[in-house]
This record gives structure tokens, sequence and C-alpha cells, in this order.
């Protein structure tokens, strides 16, 4: 199944501009006034969660705590992902944000998973692979896609693909100065039937080709988005399923506004699209949507 109506989010406590994380996102932007942005960022990860319980989504929210400080802590999808019975802890590039899986533990033991799949000692050599930021999951199908970056290491993403039993896909991903891409959920998102992804992105023609056909086999509508909506979070997306049986994709205002007519009607086919305004996390944090939801397949 390629979507549930069960997420976490971690409600912050001291949301900030992470320094540890703005050497390689350039979706980050440095702010003045630290005490505003995190009661802004609080106000709108609120305002976030009750809209996506009004829409039918159940949502648990762990509350975060001000020691150790997290940052980051508002992007729980980096640090783990659920498969039925198994639990898979992921490295991270940033040593304050691998803090964030510590004060998740009372969570991961109410999951009840069965197994549990750590990768997290490939941080001592300097690896990394961050979760579904690193890796976009097509579960239906078995298949991940992955943009090579300094938080995606094609190891560890080979080994995750034997261990999950998936197929993958690496590719090269970079913004107009040639820098790559820190993650693939910025990049492109996949759902049931649509797949959204910056073709743009993709310099090499053979990759950006296969990248394209791989997802057309795999059943899905390929909507591709400039470099400029890419940087507007316009590849930041989630598909969730409701307690009513609606396919709903979730994208920032932000990200929606980023969007021409014609995509907005490809997306509305298959999905209502449900879009929270998050800019100042957007700002700060260089996530969107998609970031903030860790979704629950257990």
């Amino acid at each position: 199944m390629q979507t549930t109506n069960h997420i976490l989010m971690v409600r912050p406590v001291r949301f900030a501009f992470n320094e540890q994380t703005a050497t390689n996102n350039a979706f980050q932007q440095r702010n003045n006034d630290a005490e505003a942005t995190a009661q802004k960022a609080l106000r709108e990860f609120d305002a976030f969660v009750n809209l996506l319980r009004e829409n039918g989504i159940v949502v648990d929210v762990l509350q975060d705590t001000s020691e150790p400080p997290t940052p980051d802590s508002i992007f729980p999808n980096n640090c783990f992902s659920t498969h039925g019975d198994t639990l898979v802890l992921y490295p991270m590039y940033a040593p304050n944000r691998r803090l964030e899986r510590t004060k998740l533990k009372e969570a991961f033991r109410q999951f009840h998973c069965i197994r549990d799949v750590d990768f997290t000692p490939y941080e001592s050599s300097g690896r990394f692979l961050e979760g579904t930021g690193s890796l976009v999951l097509d579960r239906e199908h078995h298949m991940a896609y992955a943009c090579l970056s300094p938080r995606t290491n094609e190891a560890i993403l080979e080994e995750w693909a034997k261990t999950l039993n998936y197929r993958y896909y690496a590719f090269h991903s970079e913004d107009e100065q040639g820098t790559p891409v820190y993650h693939t959920n910025v990049v492109m998102h996949v759902g049931t039937r649509q797949a959204v992804v910056c073709l743009d992105s993709i310099k090499d023609a053979a990759q950006r080709q296969q990248l394209t056909d791989l997802l057309q086999e795999n059943g899905k509508e390929v909507v591709a988005i400039t470099l400029e909506q890419m940087h507007q979070f316009a590849g930041n997306m989630l598909e969730l399923n409701n307690e009513r049986g609606e396919q709903l994709l979730v994208m920032s205002q932000t990200a929606r506004q980023s969007l021409n007519p014609e995509q907005l009607a490809t997306l509305s086919k298959y999905t209502r699209i449900v879009s929270p305004d998050i800019h100042t996390i957007e700002t700060a944090g260089g996530g969107s949507a998609r970031c903030m939801m860790a979704e629950l397949f257990l």
C-alpha cells in the first residue's frame, strides 16, 4: 500500500536555523530573530496538525523538549521509517540531529515492531542516509528513488534495498549553481497514480530519461516542475489517505502557489490538495510539508 492515514509529527520547542545543516542545505535562509521564528513556527505547526485532523488524518504528536536542543526536530522523517513489522533507523549528517533519535525512543517502543534495522553506525565513518528525505519510496512496487549527495550514500542505499527487499534508482540532482540537492524529497514526490519531479535538476540526459521511464512503467503520470518551483518546495509533497477513503496530497501553500493550472489539474485528478501555511518553517528550516510528516506503516 502506497499511502497511510497515520503519521507522527514532532511539536518543536526551540525550532531555529540549524548551522550544522546549512553547510549543504541551500534551501535554508538565515534570520536574525530566533525567538520570533520559534514562536511563528510553533503556530504554523499547530495549525498544520489541526488542518490534517480536520481532513481525517490520524496525527500522533510528540512534544519536543528544550534540552538537549534539537532545532530540526520538526522534521522526524529523516530519523526513521516503518515497514509493517520493521523499524529502520538512519544515519544523520548533522550531529545535533542525531539527538532527535533519543527523544523518539518512547514512540519507537509504542510501534511494537518485531525487527529493528539500524544503519546509524555508519555515522562513525561519515556516511549517511537520511530516511525518507534521502529515499522517495514507491511502496506498492518496492522501488526507491534517491539523488546522491553528502547526505545520501549509495553503499548504504544498496544495503538498505537488500535488507528491505526493494529495487532502487540512484541519480544526480543539482541546483542552478551545480550544487547537489541535499535531499531527494525536495526533488520529487511519488504517489499512487502520479509523480512530481524536477527533471531540470538532473543534468545527465540518460538519467533523466531512465527516471521518467521507471516512473511511467510503475503507472505514474509524471508532472515535471522547474528549478524555480523546486525552490518553492513543489517537489516536497506527501500523499495520504483519510478515514473517508479520500486520497489527499499534502503540500505547503508556497508549493501550491508555485504550480500552474495545468499541473494542479493533473494532480487534482487523483487527489484532493491540502496546503498548510508553513512559510517560517520552510524559510528557516529548509524543509517543507513532507519533511514534517513521518508516515506510520505498522
